[in-house]
């Protein structure tokens, strides 16, 4: 066994046991917690969610974006005599191979492991006001190495001055520090702020590794860096208002996207700005639009600005049974870079979660210029249609300390413009097999649909 292979069974090894082992540290596991009312007392942890005391907790997704309140909650929960405490995370132990044919020379297969942990609290100030914090980190880098894991067309960001192209980056080992506080006007209005570095902007959808439709996939979607790639960014500030089941934020954030340095904090600019309106209009549904100035977000093209655009549609139901739920996710992302370089992308996911068995889909369209492929042989204005299809399913194998262990496995057909075929062969096909480790579903009782709602 060479030494690589060792130092990554070791760093694997140790994340189980952290996730593992959160749940212990647990006095209560917070089952069939009672809802709280605007007039219980104040030291008592608030069960709603991170940014109203009018709305459920199940509403949370990244930084201050929204989920449908149907949507299933997995992590572990532990209370002290004010606070609230969540933990949440994914770990996947995979063999992933990018063009199992070898029709092209753009693939590779690798041992990796993609991982996220992430930890939250929250108490009451006085009558109306809520303070939360929020902590994420990632050993991607650790694992990966500086040019993260391969996935066909896949780009974005950049690693040792060239571009990251066919790989998905890691993320910083630091990728959340955030604060925020909520003031509640009345049942109905609340106003609130958000402070992060990093953190993330009013910018679109909740973020990937977030959204219960793509919980079960491994890979960062191929339009990550025209629809949600901004859920780490070094200087964040946003303030918004909700008005019953509307949302109207703005922020002022950090343009430049995360430097190749994977455990520093870079420097926060405050050089891009946006705005982003939310609507839940049922317990089923999250809309959101968005967007966004962004300046120089490539350390490639420092001169290159991005007003980036958002919609999208996230659902989610419950289907009746513990831990039975349909979830789904409709995206949309543009980017417009000026002087004809307006890129287009579409992302629709699915997730049919039956307790022990997960079936999840993932299809892709995104439209990628010669640069963002680094193919110098095309005229820089040209663009490439790139879609792509992936089917999985994972069964989980055994549950312990709130922890499920899945095994899964997944493929991928990848259909692009003709003229890409001698760099990547005619519809090459990805293959992925996975030990899944994650918290299992937390079951709230009443307080899962706590809070005033409608």
């Amino acid at each position: 066994m060479n030494n690589n292979l060792c130092h990554f069974l070791t760093l694997v090894s140790l994340l189980i046991f952290t996730i593992s082992s959160i749940p212990l540290l647990a006095q209560h596991e917070g089952h069939d917690m009672p809802v709280e009312s605007q007039d219980v007392v104040d030291t008592m942890p608030p069960m709603s969610h991170a940014f109203s005391l009018s709305l459920p907790m199940s509403r949370n997704g990244s930084g201050t974006g929204w989920l449908p309140d149907a949507s299933p909650m997995y992590g572990y929960m532990v209370h002290s005599d004010q606070w609230m405490y969540m933990f949440h995370g994914n770990i996947f132990l995979r063999y992933n191979d990018q063009d199992v044919t070898n029709k092209g020379d753009r693939g590779d297969n690798i041992f990796d492991a993609p991982n996220w942990l992430m930890a939250m609290g929250q108490r009451r100030v006085g009558r109306r006001g809520l303070f939360r914090f929020s902590a994420m980190f990632s050993l991607d880098d650790v694992i990966t190495g500086g040019s993260g894991y391969p996935l066909l067309f896949q780009s974005g960001e950049t690693f040792e001055g060239q571009r990251l192209v066919d790989r998905q980056h890691p993320h910083d080992l630091i990728s959340e520090l955030s604060i925020g506080y909520t003031h509640m006007v009345n049942q109905h209005i609340d106003v609130f702020g958000y402070l992060a570095y990093p953190g993330e902007p009013a910018l679109g959808p909740v973020a990937f590794m977030h959204r219960p439709s793509a919980l079960n996939n491994p890979d960062a979607g191929l339009g990550h860096h025209w629809q949600d790639a901004t859920h780490i960014i070094f200087g964040v500030a946003t303030a918004g208002l909700r008005y019953k089941q509307f949302k109207v934020e703005g922020s002022l954030f950090t343009g430049r996207e995360p430097d190749e340095n994977r455990y520093n904090l870079d420097k926060p600019r405050f050089d891009s700005y946006s705005a982003r309106v939310s609507y839940n209009p049922t317990e089923n549904y999250a809309l959101q639009i968005s967007r966004a100035y962004i300046r120089s977000p490539e350390m490639l093209e420092p001169d290159e600005d991005v007003i980036r655009t958002t919609a999208s549609v996230i659902q989610a139901k419950h289907l009746g049974k513990e831990n039975f739920y349909l979830t789904s996710a409709l995206v949309w992302g543009f980017n417009d870079k000026g002087d004809d370089h307006q890129e287009h992308s579409v992302s629709l996911e699915g997730n049919l979660q039956l307790d022990k068995t997960a079936i999840y889909s993932r299809y892709e369209w995104v439209q990628k210029s010669p640069e963002e492929l680094a193919l110098t042989d095309f005229d820089d204005h040209e663009l490439f249609n790139v879609n792509a299809i992936t089917l999985g399913v994972n069964q989980t194998i055994f549950r312990s300390f709130q922890t499920s262990f899945s095994l899964g496995v997944q493929g991928s057909l990848f259909m692009a413009d003709d003229r890409l075929d001698p760099f990547y062969g005619n519809n090459p096909l990805s293959f992925e097999v996975y030990l899944r480790i994650s918290p299992h579903l937390m079951r709230m009782g009443s307080a899962r649909h706590g809070g005033s709602h409608h």
